[in-house]
């Protein structure tokens, strides 16, 4: 600062450049000791009025960040997704969300979903390979199944949406396999995951929170493989 105010900068210039007070400036000029940093007061943040319904939710059910997104929305919150992203990110260990789910599920809680070769099948002349979606609901057991000829995002959505109409409903959680078609890049926790942006539109929308499988939760996606192999 001295050596600023030597070069012919005025006290006003220093503070705005060094981010002291003018005060401050002006006494450590005329003085041998140099400033303390001054502690400048934390900026509230739009998503402050929303962080104890944010850990109350995340205390009762491991959502996604984008459900709790969505849900905030619908109580006023006017900030961005990557503010909800962080937080959730920031205190999700500290309020000791269950690493492993419960092996038995209640009605309504819990789907499991599984996408696999079935062989090929011959159309029109051309063999052209055979896909079966299945659906398992984790209490009832209760089960959809799905032929298909592709194997991508929009006919995984539509697949569920038939599962959905067919069962009337859809559960909290679906549970998957590390799918290409739905994840980018899948993070340490479900939540953390780069969802791909159509998959992340529809699960948004419909509300449901999707997880996947560790191997520690083998034994309850074995109920969606148990009749289509491995």
């Amino acid at each position: 600062m001295r050596d600023l105010f030597n070069q012919g900068w005025s006290i006003s210039e220093i503070a705005r450049e060094t981010g002291h007070s003018r005060v401050t400036v002006r006494k450590y000029i005329h003085s041998q000791v140099p400033p303390k940093p001054e502690k400048r007061s934390k900026r509230p943040s739009k998503l402050d009025d929303y962080k104890d319904y944010i850990d109350q939710r995340l205390q009762d059910y491991p959502l996604t960040a984008a459900r709790i997104y969505r849900e905030i929305q619908e109580l006023g919150f006017a900030g961005r997704y990557t503010i909800v992203k962080d937080y959730v990110r920031e205190v999700r260990p500290k309020i000791g969300v269950p690493a492993v789910y419960r092996y038995e599920t209640k009605p309504g809680v819990q789907a499991q979903v599984d996408w696999a070769e079935c062989g090929y099948i011959e159309i029109d002349g051309s063999r052209r390979k055979l896909y079966c979606f299945t659906m398992v609901l984790g209490y009832s057991r209760m089960r959809y199944a799905e032929f298909t000829l592709r194997m991508d995002v929009h006919t995984l959505i539509h697949c569920h949406i038939n599962a959905f109409q067919y069962f009337g409903g859809y559960p909290q959680e679906i549970l998957y396999d590390n799918m290409k078609q739905i994840v980018l890049n899948r993070g340490p926790k479900s939540s953390d995951s780069d969802w791909n942006p159509k998959f992340e539109n529809f699960f948004t929308h419909y509300g449901f929170v999707p997880a996947f499988a560790v191997p520690t939760d083998l034994r309850r996606k074995g109920r969606s493989r148990g009749r289509w192999g491995s």
